[in-house]
């Protein structure tokens, strides 16, 4: 019985397994805002992993009606839109995305926090997969059985500003802020308008791009050094934060792959905690 080898796979282990019974592809693309980083597909020219299906967290597998951009949504509405993508309780889903390592880490976390383990990110995403020649399919598979998946949340995969408060002065916690250097300090401007530049008391910075080593994740070794370096205590919990929720679970998949496991997202990440407001904000 197919199970991926690791939370990490490569365009190898993924090509040789690709028609294997139970596997789900999913692409998870997202339109990068990051300076520096850019969408592979276009409209023009568009490319897919064969028989890849979209996991779209922007408009459907997310809490509906929200103010707060891809929200993690209710076991109710994941369930029904993961068993239309034919996952099963059973299938080993392999997830990548168009830029190399960037929204895809959101859905795997998402399916992890909604009870499933047999998942995981393919290394370099979809240039890895068309730099190492292999096939690719000019639109994504769009009829799927329905699947059986069960969900099942773990409240403290996500958290809210409330959480994020509470821990700010709690030794037991530590909280990451994947944005830039200059968003973190407040001297880049905020890519959305009506945003205060800055950071949450307490936090410390870990820009994303440091975790990756050209749209690929760093060896584990790398990894463990970074955040042992970091935070003290491999049993402290971990918040990861970011701009909307989306790069703040590469750090937490990178936290992950170094051996950590109390680890939660803020879901409103600084599009919440940045508006006008009274939650602190800090430049230091």
């Amino acid at each position: 019985m197919l199970q991926v080898p690791s939370p990490l796979v490569d365009t190898g282990w993924l090509n040789d397994n690709l028609k294997a019974p139970g596997l789900v592809i999913l692409d998870a693309s997202v339109a990068p805002v990051v300076p520096g980083y850019e969408s592979l597909n276009t409209d023009a020219n568009f490319a897919a992993i064969p028989g890849a299906r979209r996991f779209d967290y922007d408009t459907k597998i997310c809490k509906q009606d929200s103010a707060l951009p891809h929200m993690m949504p209710d076991e109710e509405l994941f369930q029904e839109e993961v068993r239309q993508l034919g996952i099963n309780s059973e299938s080993v889903i392999v997830i990548y995305d168009d830029v190399g390592i960037y929204a895809s880490p959101r859905a795997w976390w998402m399916l992890r926090a909604m009870g499933h383990e047999q998942v995981a990110v393919l290394d370099g995403g979809l240039r890895a997969w068309i730099d190492a020649g292999l096939e690719t399919s000019a639109s994504l598979e769009t009829e799927c059985p329905l699947g059986d998946f069960q969900a099942q949340y773990t409240a403290e995969s996500f958290c809210d500003f409330s959480v994020v408060r509470s821990a700010l002065d709690d030794p037991a916690c530590a909280i990451l802020d994947a944005r830039s250097s200059g968003r973190f300090h407040g001297t880049a401007p905020e890519p959305r308008p009506g945003i205060r530049g800055g950071h949450m008391p307490n936090a410390q910075n870990l820009p994303f791009p440091e975790l990756l080593d050209g749209g690929r994740m760093k060896p584990v070794a790398q990894l463990e050094k970074i955040f042992d370096e970091l935070v003290d205590g491999s049993d402290r919990r971990l918040i990861t934060s970011c701009g909307s929720g989306l790069t703040a679970c590469i750090l937490t998949f990178a936290a992950f792959l170094a051996g950590r496991r109390n680890l939660s997202v803020y879901d409103g990440s600084w599009i919440e905690w940045g508006a006008p407001s009274k939650l602190p904000v800090v430049t230091d």
